[in-house]
């Protein structure tokens, strides 16, 4: 636990600590994929507690003002996405982050294999996440998308998709690195689905300190009587009412 803190440390080496990548990596992998999998299917998004400690929480938030780690500053207001900012991380990305991108994505991409199957699209995602991440700049989105917000009150987030070019994978990851009731209060994570001619479904989706969701990005397949169809999924966050709230948003796809 001392090397993956020293890993996430205000202004740690984004290359450094082999240890701390290993350890993340090894998290990730003891996870229930199966479980995961099911709720993915059933809901759109599946939610696996405690994945990262309260120091590691909060030495991630901290890296918020550290503008070497970041290649821009988005404020949400001036293009309508909502209030608040967030910045997107710059290329290298810090070693635990790096780690967490690939490890996580190396047991969605079957998943996402399968989701585009059964919805009849025929792009397949390799099973390494630096093979699509070559296949991404090659078409020319070469701009990491790995991003950290940041919410004070009266904060929120439109409804949205992260789609960012031609490359998208299908399923995201965020991490909430604040604690609800003791650091903020609102500020809740939302999802809603909308259905073929029925109208949109909205989930709520509980999150504590450290917890990982992971969920679609755009659209998912649902069993239908008539066998499976697309729905369409969108994300955001619900107003903060107080404090202040950090959450990392984990992207597979690069950005044009």
């Amino acid at each position: 636990m001392k090397a993956m803190d020293s890993a996430l440390a205000y202004h740690a080496n984004a290359d450094a600590s082999a240890d701390a990548r290993a350890d993340i990596g090894e998290r990730i992998d003891a996870l229930d994929w199966a479980g995961l999998e099911t709720q993915l299917d059933c809901q759109g998004s599946a939610t696996a507690p405690g994945l990262f400690s309260r120091d590691e929480c909060a030495a991630l938030a901290a890296l918020y003002d550290d503008d070497a780690r970041f290649r821009s500053r988005i404020v949400m207001e001036r293009h309508s996405f909502g209030r608040g900012e967030y910045k997107y991380f710059a290329y290298p990305l810090p070693a635990v982050l790096d780690a967490v991108r690939g490890a996580a994505y190396r047991h969605l991409a079957p998943i996402a294999n399968r989701w585009n199957e059964v919805m009849g699209i025929d792009t397949r995602y390799p099973d390494d996440h630096a093979a699509f991440i070559e296949r991404c700049h090659r078409a020319g989105q070469t701009r990491p998308t790995p991003l950290l917000l940041r919410y004070v009150p009266g904060d929120y987030n439109c409804l949205h998709q992260d789609l960012y070019g031609e490359h998208v994978f299908p399923i995201q990851m965020a991490i909430l690195l604040s604690a609800p009731e003791r650091d903020f209060t609102g500020g809740e994570f939302v999802m809603t689905e909308q259905r073929p001619r029925m109208q949109s479904r909205v989930e709520v989706v509980p999150l504590a300190q450290g917890d990982a969701v992971f969920f679609a990005v755009h659209q998912r397949p649902v069993n239908g009587t008539r066998g499976a169809y697309r729905v369409n999924m969108r994300h955001g966050v619900s107003r903060l009412r107080s404090g202040r709230r950090h959450m990392l948003g984990v992207i597979f796809h690069d950005a044009r």
